[in-house]
C-alpha cells in the first residue's frame, strides 16, 4: 500500500491565523474564548464563543473572490492558500489575484468537511424573507450557504479539476474529509489532495439552536477564557468555535519526485458509527473505540506505538467520560501510559473545522516534540483518570499521534500520523 504524506498545512483559528501562530498558541496554552462580538447577545443565555480575530480575507485571496464567499468558505480558502504555499504547489498570484497550480490539475483533488454551511446567510436571508418578502433576499443566498461551496471555491481558485467533495458528518466532518482524501490517493485517483475542515457558525441562529439543546457552556461568563474545560469535574458544556485547518496530502512518490519537504506521514484512518442516538455517544465507548482500532490497524500500528492522542474532548458532561472509555477500549493498559489532551480547551469546538485543526496539532506535536496541554483542567473528573496533560505543555519524542472526532448522529473518525 502506497505511503501518503503531508507536505503543507494552513490554519485560521481562534488562537492564530497561521500555522506558526497556532503552534505558539498551543505551546503557551492560549485561550481563544471571549465574549461574542459578532452580534448582540441580548436575550441569549449563551454569550461566549471562540471567535476568529483579525481575519482579513484579502491577505490570502482577491477581494472580488472573497465577496462571493461565505465566511466558512473564506476560512477554508485562506487556509488552503497557506497550505499550498508551504507545499510549494502554487505559483505567485497573477493579475487576476489567483495562483497557478504546479501539480497536474486533473490528478489533484479537494475534500473539505463542513457541518453547517453558511449560517450567517441563512439567518440574514430568512429575516429578509419574513420581513420584506422573497425579492429582498440576497441574490447569492443559495450558492453562498450550501456546504459544498468551500470545496468548489478552492477548486475554482486554483484550477483544480480532479474530484472535489464535501464531507458532512457533523463534528467528525474534518477528520472524515482527511480519510476520504487518503483513500483517493491510495486508489490512484489523485496524486495530491487539499483536505481538512472548516466552519463559521457563531451567529444567532446556531447559538440559539445549540442553546436550546443545552449543549453550550453558560458557566464562567465573567471569565470566558476558563469556560472550556474538558475532563474537568466543573465543566459545563462546550464553547462554540470557528475556523479551518487544511492539509496538503500527497503520495510519497509524487512528493519525493518533486523534491517536496515532507512534514509527516498520514499513516491511517478509521471510522465507525455508534448507531445509538442522534446527539449522544454510545455510553459504552465501543463505537468510538472501534474507530480508533480501525485507524491503528490501517496504519499498521500497535496501541503502544502511539505516544499522543488528541481527543475530541468537548467539555460536556457526557462526552468526556465516554471518550475516556473509548480510549481505554482501544489502547488497553497503554491508555494510562500515553499523553492525551483536548486542544478544544483553547480553540473551543470548531465543529467541522476541528478535525483539520487537530490533525495539524498532531503533526506539529510530532515535528516539534511537544504535547499540547488541556487548559483549565483544575479539578479532574474521577471518571476521567488518564493523563490529559493538565494546564501546561509537556515535551517528549513523539513517533505517532492520533486525532479523534465524534459527530452528532454517532459518527466517529480517527486519523493517525507518524514521524517521517
Amino acid at each position: 500500500m502506497k505511503k501518503i504524506v503531508v507536505t503543507g498545512m494552513g490554519v485560521v483559528s481562534p488562537i492564530g491565523n497561521t500555522v506558526e501562530e497556532f503552534k505558539n498558541g498551543l505551546r503557551t496554552g492560549k485561550s481563544g474564548v471571549g465574549h461574542i462580538t459578532s452580534f448582540d447577545t441580548t436575550g441569549f443565555e449563551v454569550t461566549i464563543a471562540a471567535e476568529i480575530k483579525d481575519f482579513e480575507p484579502s491577505r490570502w485571496i482577491d477581494r472580488k473572490d472573497a465577496r462571493k464567499m461565505c465566511r466558512f468558505t473564506q476560512f477554508a480558502a485562506a487556509a488552503a492558500v497557506q497550505a499550498l504555499e508551504e507545499a510549494g504547489l502554487v505559483e505567485a498570484a497573477g493579475e487576476n489575484g489567483r495562483r497557478t497550480l504546479k501539480s497536474d490539475p486533473a490528478k489533484t483533488g479537494v475534500v473539505i468537511g463542513n457541518g453547517m454551511g453558511g449560517f450567517e446567510v441563512v439567518g440574514e436571508s430568512f429575516k429578509k424573507l419574513f420581513d420584506a418578502g422573497p425579492r429582498r433576499m440576497l441574490p447569492l443566498t443559495i450558492p453562498l450557504m450550501i456546504p459544498n461551496e468551500a470545496a468548489a471555491n478552492i477548486a475554482i481558485l486554483f484550477g483544480i479539476r480532479g474530484p472535489a467533495f464535501t464531507q458532512v458528518t457533523a463534528c467528525a466532518s474534518g477528520t472524515d474529509a482527511l480519510g476520504q482524501a487518503l483513500d483517493l490517493i491510495r486508489a490512484g485517483r489523485c496524486d495530491v489532495a487539499v483536505a481538512g475542515g472548516t466552519e463559521a457558525c457563531i451567529v444567532p441562529f446556531s447559538i440559539g439552536g445549540f442553546q436550546m439543546l443545552k449543549a453550550l457552556s453558560v458557566k464562567r461568563v465573567d471569565e470566558p477564557e476558563k469556560a472550556s474545560r474538558p475532563f474537568d469535574a466543573d465543566r459545563g458544556g462546550f464553547v462554540l468555535g470557528e475556523g479551518s485547518g487544511i492539509l496538503i496530502l500527497e503520495s510519497e512518490d509524487h512528493a519525493k519526485k518533486r523534491g517536496a519537504k515532507i512534514l509527516a506521514e498520514f499513516a491511517g484512518y478509521g471510522a465507525s458509527c455508534d448507531a445509538y442516538h442522534i446527539t449522544s455517544p454510545d455510553p459504552s465507548g465501543e463505537g468510538g473505540g472501534r474507530a480508533i482500532k480501525n485507524a491503528l490497524a490501517d496504519a499498521g500500528l500497535k496501541p503502544e506505538d502511539v505516544q499522543y492522542y488528541n481527543a475530541h474532548g468537548t467539555s460536556t458532561e457526557i462526552n468526556d467520560p465516554t471518550e475516556t472509555k473509548m480510549i481505554k477500549y482501544a489502547f488497553g493498559d497503554h491508555a494510562y501510559r500515553m499523553k492525551i489532551s483536548s486542544t478544544k480547551s483553547m480553540t473551543g469546538h470548531c465543529v467541522a473545522g476541528s478535525g483539520g485543526l487537530e490533525a495539524i496539532a498532531c503533526v506539529l506535536a510530532i515535528r516539534e516534540g511537544f504535547y499540547p496541554p488541556t487548559i483549565n483542567l483544575d479539578n479532574p473528573d474521577p471518571a476521567c483518570d488518564l493523563d490529559y496533560v493538565p494546564n501546561k505543555v509537556q515535551y517528549g519524542e513523539i513517533h505517532a499521534a492520533a486525532s479523534g472526532s465524534l459527530g452528532f448522529g454517532g459518527h466517529n473518525g480517527v486519523a493517525v500520523f507518524k514521524k517521517y
